[in-house]
């Protein structure tokens, strides 16, 4: 076995390297993840049912997740939305018409989510769709240019379809919640590495996801560890939590990042390969009011994450010297939403 296919450096196995990827025409498409639950802690990272009421807020926003008495849905049933929205993206890429309802192939779901096909894994698909079906939402989180206080589920509504009775699933009908839903159709969405399915643990995924949204494409993000603990919605004391990262610094898993622990508990991202040479321009930060029209240019579209990739896409363009940083931005934003 190869380290790709065997699961070596503690990353789950690729189960699926080759094989399967013709079974649907959307197949292909690239793992696409929402801001909204990229940035604040709806999941539960417990690998128990977790069944408490989860309070949050954070710059404004205010969330309140309550779980049903199967748990709370957790960071690998998310696997299930992130599936349904690159099918979504992919459909939109590709000029079709999309809806909120979808029908998935549950084989195809598994094999890209990087889950083997045995009969216990269409059993815990199950699980997860109750589990997602359950977990109601009440936030004031925008998506789609839209700020609305609301309640919802993160689906509305899952049927499953069976060859015959006591058969194997064929096929899963979900109806995606309507703020989901307009997140996706605001394109607020960020592409993951195919790798995120490899991760093992709950935190690594959500580490992950803080880093790929915040960190982007620009060669490094820092965090006050305490405000990390806070954003992943981790409920270890903070001490433990400390120590869980100190792990994950060793283990070194994060597809495309390192991460670094600095003085005064702070955590260092590094995106891989992307280390400046010695005297290099940085680019320089941009005004308040460069982001306020980066908003009105790509309405919905998180303007720190288009920071974020325009720094990275100005880094793998050899760091030009920018006369106007403001209007190199803005530009690059107008070419971009084109």
């Amino acid at each position: 076995m190869t380290a790709a296919t065997s699961g070596a450096g503690g990353l789950l196995p690729d189960r699926h390297p080759t094989g399967d990827f013709f079974v649907c025409d959307l197949f292909g498409a690239s793992p696409k993840d929402d801001l909204g639950t990229m940035e604040h802690p709806i999941f539960s990272l417990s690998t128990r049912p977790d069944r408490r009421i989860l309070s949050y807020e954070h710059n404004g926003t205010q969330i309140e997740v309550t779980p049903s008495v199967r748990g709370r849905a957790t960071i690998h049933d998310k696997d299930i939305l992130i599936y349904c929205v690159s099918q979504l993206v992919a459909a939109l890429n590709a000029g079709r018409e999309t809806s909120r309802h979808l029908v998935l192939k549950a084989h195809d779901l598994l094999v890209a989510t990087n889950r083997d096909t045995s009969g216990d894994s269409y059993a815990r698909l199950r699980e997860a769709f109750e589990r997602l079906a359950g977990t109601r939402i009440t936030t004031n989180m925008e998506t789609g240019g839209t700020e609305t206080t609301t309640g919802f589920g993160l689906i509305e509504a899952w049927e499953i379809r069976r060859k015959s009775r006591g058969g194997r699933m064929i096929s899963v009908a979900v109806t995606l919640s309507e703020w989901l839903y307009r997140a996706v159709l605001a394109k607020s969405v960020l592409t993951l590495s195919r790798d995120y399915f490899r991760l093992r643990k709950p935190l690594e995924r959500r580490v992950y996801e803080l880093a790929r949204k915040h960190c982007g494409r620009q060669p490094e993000w820092r965090i006050g560890i305490p405000v990390l603990h806070k954003k992943t919605g981790s409920s270890a004391p903070v001490r433990v939590f400390r120590a869980a990262l100190r792990r994950m610094i060793q283990d070194g898993n994060l597809p495309g990042y390192d991460l670094t622990e600095e003085p005064g508990d702070l955590l260092r991202v590094t995106r891989k390969g992307a280390a400046p040479e010695p005297g290099a321009p940085e680019a320089p930060p941009l005004s308040p009011d460069t982001l306020d029209a980066a908003r009105a240019l790509a309405p919905g579209a998180d303007v720190y994450a288009l920071e974020a990739d325009w720094r990275g896409w100005w880094a793998e363009t050899g760091r030009p010297r920018l006369g106007d940083p403001d209007k190199a931005f803005l530009g690059w934003v107008k070419a971009r939403r084109a």
